[in-house]
Parts: structure tokens; sequence; C-alpha cells
């Protein structure tokens, strides 16, 4: 018996029963050898850490376009964070802690630059539309290793696709990362709020505070705990009504006093035109994309707007900007 397969009588042994194993796995589009030492999940889970996209995402934005400060959230950081949320529950609940994991680390890998505002903008430009879940379930897929996919589990990337408010994962671990983003962001984005000076914390309605807690340590302590106990040796992850609504009436919140607020959204607008011109640009010059894009349309024959969202979702914030100033701003003339 190898190191694998000693992993799967463990997750047999100890798992839930409501739990993912790996061995049991609905498998990947391609069938591959089994690794000796890593249980499937895990070796998703690898995957996507060692993808470009995966390495990318430290210089996308969360919610602060561009910030000065090294302790806001970017995306890569809210990832680790949702990761780490969802692996406590997961672990807890006995249920399969590579999968949660996998799913958590892989579902914001689609997301663009300049955080919901380039995502919007993206939506509108692109003919089919354009979702941050699906997309990061199309680098999985395609974009990742030149056009051939990381070729994941089905179990992983329904996870992913699925994390959205209204997602159904078809597993226990694809809830618990679709419950721990909100859970997150609802609560870093406060805390960069606060950083930010656009409110502080005795501004937090106190018909929320005191249900969930007068800290982000505090909310996220009663939050995780009361996920856990609510869905303990249960076929279902779910928080008690009152927490599920005070959650959600705090999310709103947070919409008209943070996402919508005039600071971070001052530079939305010139994020957007800046997409806008990259997209018109690049229908335009298809050529001029790197060829392991340009591939996709010669080869796989995808149509060529939707390359060129490909193209222009995976860049870096900074990429973006370098890339605008490099086509449109004028270069000063060198004698």
């Amino acid at each position: 018996m190898n190191v694998r397969e000693m992993r799967e009588e463990w997750e047999e042994k100890y798992l839930s029963r409501y739990a993912s194993r790996s061995r049991n796995t609905l498998g990947r589009d391609i069938p591959e050898e089994k690794c000796d030492i890593r249980p499937e999940y895990q070796r998703d889970r690898d995957r996507i850490l060692h993808c470009k996209a995966f390495r990318r995402m430290k210089h996308k934005t969360q919610v602060f376009l561009a910030p000065e400060g090294d302790h806001y959230r970017t995306r890569l950081t809210h990832t680790l964070e949702v990761s780490q949320i969802a692996r406590t529950i997961a672990r807890a609940l006995c249920l399969n802690e590579d999968l949660t994991e996998a799913i958590a680390l892989g579902h914001d890998l689609g997301h663009t630059p300049f955080g919901h505002s380039g995502e919007a903008i993206l939506n509108q430009l692109c003919p089919e539309g354009f979702v941050h879940a699906e997309q990061s379930v199309r680098v999985v897929e395609v974009l990742e290793k030149d056009g051939r996919g990381l070729n994941l589990t089905k179990e992983v990337r329904d996870g992913i696709r699925n994390h959205r408010t209204t997602g159904h994962p078809m597993t226990l671990e694809g809830e618990i990362v679709r419950l721990s983003d909100k859970i997150a962001y609802i609560n870093h984005d406060i805390d960069d709020a606060i950083r930010a000076k656009i409110f502080s914390e005795s501004d937090i309605p106190v018909r929320y505070t005191d249900v969930l807690g007068h800290s982000v340590r505090e909310r996220l302590n009663t939050m995780i705990h009361d996920m856990i106990s609510c869905s303990m040796d249960q076929p279902v992850i779910r928080m008690s009504p009152g927490m599920q609504e005070t959650m959600q009436e705090l999310r709103s919140w947070l919409f008209e006093n943070v996402y919508l607020n005039e600071v971070p959204k001052a530079e939305e607008k010139k994020a957007q035109r800046m997409v806008e011109y990259l997209y018109d640009y690049y229908r335009e010059h298809v050529d001029e994309m790197p060829e392991e894009y340009r591939r996709l349309i010669t080869e796989r024959s995808e149509p060529e707007y939707r390359i060129v969202c490909d193209y222009i979702a995976g860049m870096s914030d900074s990429y973006a900007i370098f890339k605008f100033k490099e086509l449109f701003v004028p270069k000063a003339w060198e004698i």
C-alpha cells in the first residue's frame, strides 16, 4: 500500500459520512495515472497553487484600486483568507480539507484587473457576457498550460463555478467555500475600510455588532462557530437563521458604505475606460496578443472577442496600466 492509498484509507475511517472521499471522485476529463503520494484533490490543490493565474492575483484589486500601503487586501490575500476559514470549518466538520482548499484557492482565478469594476465593464463589452466564476473555470479548463488547462477533478471545478451567492455546489466542501467567501470579504473589507478612514468601528450599526461582534476578530469567531455548530453531523452547510440574516444585512450595509462609497469608487470610471480602450484595441489588433492566446483562435476556433476578454481578464492591475500607457500615452521625444 502506497502513501496515497493509506491516505484514502484514513479518509474512509475518519471523515464524516457526508464528506467527499478522494477515491470516489467523479474524475478528470482526461484520465491520468494516479499519484503514489497524493490523493486526487491534493493534486488539484497543488496544480492551482503553482499555476500562473494564481500568482497574478497578488497584483489584482480586491476593493481599493491601487492602494497606497502594504496592508490592504489584494485578490490573492482574499483567496488565502477564504482558504484558511474554509479549511478551519472543513476540519471541524470532518469533511475533505484537500477538496475544500483546492476550491478555495481556485475560486477567483478568473477575476479581472480592477476588481468588480473590471468585471462589470467586460460583462458589457463581451457579446456573451463575463462572469468571474465562469472565467475561473475557463482558466483551469482551457487557459492554463498553453491551452491544455489543469485537468482538475469535476468536484473542484463545480465548487469554483458555484462559489457565488446564487451557486449550488454538488459537495459540502463547495458549500463551505461559498459561505467562507462571504465571511472573509465582509470582515476584511470592513478592516480595509476602517484603515482607509471611510468609517470607524463605532459607525457600524449596533444591530449588527450586537449579534456578530464588535471587532473583525469577534465577528469571524462568531460566524465560524455558528456555521460549525449548525452544520455538525448534518448533510447541509448552513448558519442559524438569525446569523444568516444579520450577515446579509451587514453585507447590504457594506454595499452602501464601502463598495458604492465615493472614496474607493473615485477611480473606477478611469479603470473601466482603460479596460474598454484595451478591449477595442485588441479586437482590431488580435495579432498583437501573446502567441498562447492567438493559438486558441487558430487551433480551437474560438471567437476573437472571447480570447480578447481572456487576455484582458488575465492582466494584473499594473500590467493593464502598463499596456494602456504603452498603447495610448504619447512617449517623450528622445534626441
